[in-house]
């Protein structure tokens, strides 16, 4: 009988840069510092970040999460998710009397700011991106008469525009660099004289993480990302590590999501999170991996990240106290109206009270 083959060691690829980007850093710091400063309740329109962990957390905290800004209560605070919104949003919030943060990611703001202008100029926008996603609704909103989405390469046969030579293209900030590009090249063939943004809207960190997705699926079994199903630069993770060679790779919101099957006959597995995705969730998908005798762990080093960003500068203000003001000249127009309409005119200011405090204290 020959000697029995020893089976492969077993290895971690942990790849650098992962998780956390500076805008969602910026982000979850923000709802915090609000919670700290003006106590709870704070209001978020959608979820801060894509992370169902984040979010939990957050709402542990007095973060309460809408879908609409009609949810909100008049009179109170509401923060606008990494995400962005459409200028309509901001209209609802102040018809709604109510104080807002801003934590749109700055460079999300920035495709923002690209498309306002390129509507200005009469330009057709067609823009890059994934139908439905917040990020795509707030940077229609932003221009909707001038935009149409691409939905990736085979949406491109679709298209119609004005006048071929004035078209430009934007993107959402967390798609796939190749197929972005594999898009961008299907539109350039139908409109030769495309124009592209003045920097690229892919964010350095989308394209970080990519990267090293990229470098670590060639080497690796199986790559696990963490990250959630809505999160869209998670899910492109998934994507890009298959195409770079992983023979399997899937997406995990926790560690007890590993199935101890895919790690069979694996020697090297890939390790990696998204934009949105706290440290401690790796950590434990690392602790996982090691009881299952995963124990030497190489980091994938694609860039060195050394942004970040202030935080939204709304924090620097006193919101409750313009909440309030704000609901209080609501009241005191509504008096007035009231009064000029010849109501009896005790009654309106025990009315008017009774508003700004319903249990008539």
């Amino acid at each position: 009988m020959g000697a029995m083959t020893a089976s492969p060691a077993r290895r971690v690829l942990l790849a650098a840069p992962r998780g956390y980007c500076a805008g969602v850093d910026r982000a979850v710091i923000a709802v915090e510092k609000a919670l700290e400063q003006y106590g709870a309740p704070i209001y978020v329109r959608h979820e801060i970040v894509h992370n169902k962990y984040v979010v939990q957390t957050l709402e542990r905290k007095g973060a309460v999460f809408v879908e609409q800004t009609a949810e909100v209560p008049e009179g109170s605070i509401v923060m606008f998710s990494a995400h962005g919104v459409a200028p309509v949003v901001h209209d609802e919030a102040k018809q709604g009397r109510l104080a807002t943060i801003d934590a749109t990611c700055p460079l999300v703001t920035k495709v923002h700011k690209e498309a306002v202008r390129f509507a200005e100029e009469d330009f057709d926008i067609l823009l890059i991106g994934h139908e439905g996603h917040e990020e795509v609704i707030g940077t229609s909103g932003e221009a909707p008469d001038h935009i149409t989405l691409v939905d990736g390469p085979d949406d491109v046969a679709r298209v119609e525009v004005r006048d071929p030579s004035k078209v430009v293209w934007l993107s959402q900030t967390t798609l796939s660099v190749d197929e972005t590009m594999e898009t961008v090249d299907a539109l350039k063939e139908k409109f030769p004289q495309l124009i592209a943004p003045p920097s690229d809207d892919i964010c350095y960190a989308t394209q970080n993480r990519q990267l090293a997705v990229k470098q670590m699926g060639a080497q690796a079994d199986l790559v696990i990302v963490v990250g959630s199903r809505n999160s869209s630069n998670s899910v492109r993770l998934v994507e890009v590590a298959k195409l770079a060679g992983a023979h399997a790779a899937y997406l995990v919101d926790f560690a007890d999501e590993i199935d101890d099957a895919w790690l069979e006959g694996v020697s090297t597995v890939g390790v990696t999170s998204g934009a949105s995705v706290p440290d401690i969730l790796v950590e434990q998908v690392l602790e996982r991996l090691t009881g299952h005798g995963f124990e030497d762990v190489e980091i994938v080093k694609a860039a060195e990240e050394t942004i970040t960003f202030s935080l939204p500068k709304e924090l620097r203000r006193d919101l409750r106290a313009e909440a309030a003001a704000l609901v209080s000249d609501r009241t005191a127009g509504q008096a007035a109206d009231r009064a000029s309409g010849e109501v009896a005119g005790e009654a309106t200011g025990e009315v008017a009270d009774q508003e700004k405090d319903p249990s008539g204290k």
